[in-house]
C-alpha cells in the first residue's frame, strides 16, 4: 500500500485527507479557521484510527504550502515535518494555487485563475490552463480593472477562491467568469501521487513555508 497524508491548513478551511495511491481513503474537514492548529493532530489520529492504521502506515506526508494565511501555512508545515522527522517520510510539498486550480473541476473556460484573499485590494494568485500548466506565476498582486486584459485577449477566464470578489467588482470583461469552487485536503490527491511516483521530495530540513513576495500591480502579461 502506498498511503499518503494529505494536510491542507492554507486558507479558511483546513482538511485532513487519507489517500491510498491516487484515491481518496477518508478527509476530516474544520472550517473554524482559528482552531487548526488545536484541531489537527486530533483530525490526523481519528482518520488513522477509521482506516485501522498507525502513523507507521504511512508512505509520505504532502502538505499545501502556500501562498494562504501565515498561521494557517506554519501549523500544516510543522506537522507535516515533524511526522516526517520522527517516522522517517518524504515530505511533499505542493503550492496552494494549484491545488486550488485542480478543484476548479467544473470549469469549462480556458484559463483558471485562482484567488486567495490577503488584504484591501491585495490578492495572492496565479493562471493555469485546464492541464495544470503555469501560465503565470504564482505572485502577490494588487488587483486593478485591467489585470489579466492580455490572457482575455483570447481566452475565457474563471476566476474563483476566496479573494476573486474584489476583482469581480471591478471588472467587466466578456471573457471573465466567476465561481464558487470549494477546495480541500481531497484535491491535493492527485498532485501528490504524482510527486510519490517521481520521487519528488521536498528538503525536510530546509522547507518552509511559501509566503511570496511583497505585493505589486499587474496590468498586463505575456
Amino acid at each position: 500500500m502506498s498511503m499518503i497524508l494529505n494536510i491542507d491548513t492554507a486558507v479558511q478551511n483546513a482538511s485532513v485527507c487519507l489517500s491510498e495511491k491516487n484515491h481518496v481513503r477518508s478527509i476530516r474537514l474544520n472550517d473554524a479557521q482559528k482552531d487548526h492548529a488545536s484541531w489537527l493532530h486530533t483530525a490526523i489520529r481519528d482518520i488513522l484510527v477509521e482506516n485501522n492504521l498507525t502513523t507507521s502506515g504511512l508512505s509520505a506526508v504532502a502538505v499545501s504550502a502556500g501562498p494562504g494565511s501565515y498561521t494557517g501555512l506554519r501549523v500544516g508545515m510543522s506537522a507535516a515535518k515533524g511526522l516526517c522527522y520522527s517516522l522517517g517520510l518524504p515530505l511533499i510539498t505542493l503550492n496552494t494555487l494549484k491545488i486550488m486550480a485542480a478543484s476548479a473541476t467544473e470549469a469549462t473556460t480556458d484559463l483558471l485563475c485562482p484567488m486567495i484573499d490577503a488584504r484591501r485590494m491585495e490578492v495572492f494568485t496565479a493562471i493555469y490552463d485546464r492541464e495544470g500548466n503555469e501560465c503565470l506565476h504564482p505572485t502577490n498582486m494588487i488587483v486593478e480593472s485591467d489585470s489579466f486584459s492580455t490572457f482575455m485577449e483570447h481566452n475565457t477566464i474563471s476566476f474563483f477562491g476566496n479573494g476573486s470578489e474584489k476583482f469581480r467588482g471591478i471588472t467587466q470583461h466578456p471573457h471573465a467568469s466567476f465561481s464558487m469552487v470549494l477546495t480541500t485536503a481531497e484535491h491535493m490527491v492527485p498532485l501528490s501521487w504524482n510527486c510519490f511516483l517521481k520521487r519528488d521530495w521536498a528538503n525536510l530540513a530546509y522547507s518552509e513555508p511559501f509566503y511570496t513576495k511583497d505585493f505589486h500591480s499587474v496590468t498586463k502579461q505575456s
